[in-house]
């Protein structure tokens, strides 16, 4: 790992109309539009979905790092996130992030340590950490 401080840069580009075209120095870029509930068109990236995608991305990719250390074997992570933005004391913000993980493990015989490093990775991930948001998590952890 690098020392800190770490800086990420991304560019938005878009005209009066139609399509924010985001990007970063090589990667691809992703075309971005309000979602449908401010009006939006369907089936488009939007700011609002793009954060809700950084905090399961944060979260999988923390699990992954402190499974790791732990010398946790896991199989597969699918991480749901529902951001939810509100309007309390008329400021529009993510008042709170319900993440929802489905852990699956090759056996059953580690379960109280599967559940721990969960809460663990929710802690330390980056994303939700930066944001004023509260999370809340809820764990599935399935034996294959």
């Amino acid at each position: 790992m690098q020392g800190l401080p770490h800086h990420y840069l991304a560019t938005a580009t878009g005209g009066t109309e139609g399509s924010v075209v985001v990007s970063g120095e090589g990667l691809p870029d992703l075309d971005t539009q309000a979602p449908p509930q401010f009006g939006g068109p369907e089936g488009v990236w939007s700011p609002e979905t793009m954060l809700s995608a950084a905090v399961a991305n944060c979260f999988i990719l923390s699990f992954r790092a402190i499974a790791r250390a732990s010398k946790f074997e896991w199989t597969s992570l699918e991480c749901n996130v529902e951001g939810v933005l509100d309007r309390p004391e008329r400021t529009t913000y993510f008042t709170l992030f319900n993440i929802h993980v489905v852990l699956r493990v090759p056996d059953g015989d580690r379960m109280e340590m599967a559940e721990r490093l969960l809460e663990k990775a929710e802690s330390i991930c980056l994303v939700t950490a930066s944001l004023k948001s509260e999370t809340s998590l809820t764990t599935d952890i399935q034996v294959d």
